[in-house]
């Protein structure tokens, strides 16, 4: 195994002055990204999708659970399967207390399109409690692109079609045998009885996710704190770093 140089105190702190610059480059340079983010478009989704869950069938807006935001991670579970993705399982038990986001109007589920009757026993198995649906015989996971068949529909994944993805070396995505899942995020915005679809990643966009903030920074409203661009989206539902709004996750009301 390849190892650090070893170095003196002196050297060390010159070294870790040289990439804090760096890094704080970096973390403004995101903040802009987020910013950029933000200001998207967004499109209404109305097509009626119907998902089951554990009080049953269920509609998108009943995902957001009377919040304006939600966030839903595509677990790849395909209907013949017995147990969900490994990867994808990694990333769930890696997803901290649900409050947090709540607390910021923000509701947050998993979508697979194994049947209810599969994804319970699993989910128990592992433990969690976020709440998960499955989307088993509506079009919902193709139309997000998570899930695929040409017989359903053309195969395209993250913006690119399979043609894109055979010229740039990346058909290691799309070559699988049909139908086959894949792994991404998409976010939503509720205003009165619509729902909107505001964000989408796929592939790498995943990596580093999984605190409240990551989430937050891929919503339209974000962190609803006063410092985001664009202005006029921090809210009462925004716990500002630091404010007495930030709880523990039993002191929330919901």
């Amino acid at each position: 195994m390849s190892l650090p140089q070893i170095v003196s105190r002196d050297d060390w702190l010159a070294a870790r002055g040289a990439l804090l610059a760096k890094e704080k480059a970096a973390t403004r340079a995101r903040d802009e990204l987020n910013a950029e983010r933000r200001r998207l478009p967004m499109v209404e989704v109305d097509k009626e999708y119907v998902f089951e869950g554990p009080d049953g069938k269920a509609t998108l807006l009943d995902l957001f659970d009377g919040r304006d935001q939600l966030v839903v991670y595509h677990f790849m579970f395909d209907p013949e399967w017995d147990a969900g993705c490994r990867s994808c399982s990694s990333f769930l038990d890696q997803v901290g207390h649900l409050a947090h986001l709540r607390a910021r109007g923000t509701s947050f589920a998993a979508v697979s399109r194994a049947p209810f009757t599969k994804i319970l026993p699993f989910k128990a198995r592992m433990g969690w409690t976020v709440p998960w649906y499955s989307s088993y015989g509506s079009e919902f996971n193709f139309d997000f692109h998570v899930s695929f068949d040409e017989t359903v529909a053309p195969i395209s994944y993250n913006y690119r079609t399979k043609e894109e993805h055979e010229r740039s070396g990346t058909d290691y995505y799309v070559n699988g045998e049909q139908p086959f899942e894949l792994p991404g995020l998409s976010c939503f915005l509720r205003h009165g009885d619509r729902a909107y679809h505001t964000y989408s990643t796929f592939g790498r966009g995943l990596d580093g996710l999984g605190s409240t903030s990551t989430f937050l920074d891929l919503t339209a409203l974000g962190r609803q704190e006063e410092w985001e661009e664009p202005q006029g989206r921090s809210s009462a539902l925004g716990a500002p770093a630091g404010s007495p709004r930030v709880r523990y996750h039993d002191e929330y009301e919901d």
